[in-house]
């Protein structure tokens, strides 16, 4: 191997690919490293100050139950006592059943209110009124109605991540270009075709647009739905356990844990559109 981190096999030079990855991305990774341990350091010391008292970063690791949590996420003692991998878990699968019910109805609905005008006009006031709603406001409507938590919390994740989705589908399908319309006439395609053809590929970019946003709306209604539902598992939940008990530093490796998950929810339906979206419709 060469002092560059370079290795010769069979007389050819490969580099290290650990090095080749580094020098690629160093540029895109350092900046936010810096930014974020100059965060927690001055975070650290306004705390460590008195200013304020909320625990600093490192009373993850000073505390001893926050570091148990940190250190052994999957312990499962019974009930709602678990580690942070069944709590976030727990949450998780309340977002993936409002999630895709909210997928299926709003790019549904929101293709037929795109493709009618009349039924855009009707409804429009409608969508735009009842989105206006606070995710918190509707937890106790979906406990009125619904008379188990479980179900009330999948139904505040549903109507809150709904309308992103069905507006942006809207948009995308109205903007559909005319001449497409036109082939579809010229060439008499039936409605199947016409839709996954025309329709579907046109209309895609604008539907991940509202799918990328309904995800962290979807993980933000959740966690404010556990926290005044109360009793159930999940992060939320955790997080306003550990509030009713002062323990704080609890609290924030709960915050933590929130904005991880949230941050890998973004990135992989980020992902997912990159892979399917054409280069040239983004």
């Amino acid at each position: 191997m060469t002092a560059t981190g370079s290795r010769v096999s069979n007389g050819v030079k490969t580099q290290n690919p650990v090095l080749s990855f580094w020098k690629n991305n160093s540029k895109n990774i350092i900046p936010p490293l810096i930014g974020t341990l100059a965060f927690l350091l001055l975070w650290q010391l306004i705390s460590m100050s008195g200013i304020t008292r909320l625990p600093g970063p490192l009373s993850l690791f000073t505390d001893q139950r926050t570091r148990d949590l940190l250190f052994y996420p999957f312990y499962d003692l019974g009930g709602l006592d678990k580690g942070l991998f069944w709590q976030t878990g727990a949450s998780l699968w309340r977002v993936a059943q409002g999630y895709t019910l909210a997928a299926i109805v709003g790019i549904s609905v929101g293709v037929l209110v795109g493709m009618y005008p009349v039924l855009d006009k009707a409804l429009d006031p409608l969508f735009q009124f009842l989105r206006m709603i606070a995710p918190l406001a509707w937890v106790p409507i979906a406990l009125v109605t619904l008379q188990q938590p479980e179900r009330a919390a999948i139904f505040v994740i549903f109507i809150t991540s709904v309308w992103p989705i069905l507006i942006n589908t809207t948009v995308g399908v109205k903007q559909i270009p005319q001449d497409y319309i036109n082939v579809r006439q010229v060439l008499q395609l039936d409605n199947k075709t016409f839709f996954f053809k025309i329709l579907l590929p046109s209309a895609l970019p604008y539907i991940f647009t509202g799918l990328r946003i309904a995800i962290g709306l979807s993980w933000l209604a959740i966690i404010a739905a556990e926290i005044v539902i109360g009793g159930t598992l999940g992060i939320g939940f955790f997080i306003w356990d550990a509030y009713q008990q002062n323990y704080v530093s609890e609290i924030i490796l709960g915050v933590v844990y929130i904005g991880a998950v949230g941050l890998i929810l973004d990135r992989a339906v980020a992902l997912l559109q990159e892979k399917i979206v054409p280069t040239e419709q983004k």
